[in-house]
Formats: structure tokens, sequence, C-alpha cells
């Protein structure tokens, strides 16, 4: 995307991909233990859903505010791009 696009916009997108991996990382890490019980399973993947989207949003946040040369619509598209592949790649499951 820097080629095209330029750099300040090449690192955007590659932020919000970021943002994609690190917010599946967590959601990852909390259910990985793995449970029998069906009702604990339920509770420990939307615990796990809502933190996910609880970190995504922080990370969202600090990076338009830290980052003031970002551009808004690549970090974005960098995060839609990376949170489509793996739900494509959850479909080759």
């Amino acid at each position: 995307m820097a080629l095209f696009a330029g750099v300040d916009k090449g690192w955007s997108a590659a932020m919000g991909g970021g943002m994609a991996v690190i917010g599946s990382f967590v959601y990852a890490l909390m259910v990985m233990r793995g449970t029998d019980d069906a009702k604990k399973a339920f509770r420990t993947h939307f615990r796990a859903e809502m933190l996910k989207v609880f970190v995504t949003a922080v990370l969202f946040i600090c990076a338009l505010v830290l980052f003031k040369s970002a551009a808004w619509l690549w970090l974005i598209l960098g995060f839609v791009v990376a949170t489509l592949a793996y739900w494509l790649s959850l479909l080759k499951i």
C-alpha cells in the first residue's frame, strides 16, 4: 500500500490490519482453554467477543489520537481487509 498510495497511507493500513490481528489474538487467548460445558463455553465466547470489541475500539482511538498523520480511510480499510481475510479463512475450515 505504501508504494501505491504513500508512506502515511501505507502505515495507516498496516495499523488497521494490526488492530484486527490483535483483537483476534485477544479473543483466541480467552477461548483456547475450552470446556465441555455449553453454558460456560457460551459465556466465555461472549466475554471474549466483548473484550475483542473493546480492545479494538481502544486501539482505534489510540491510533487516531497518538498518530495525527494516520489516514482514517486507510486505517479502516486495513482493518476491514484483515477482518475479511480472517472470516474468509474460517469459511475454508
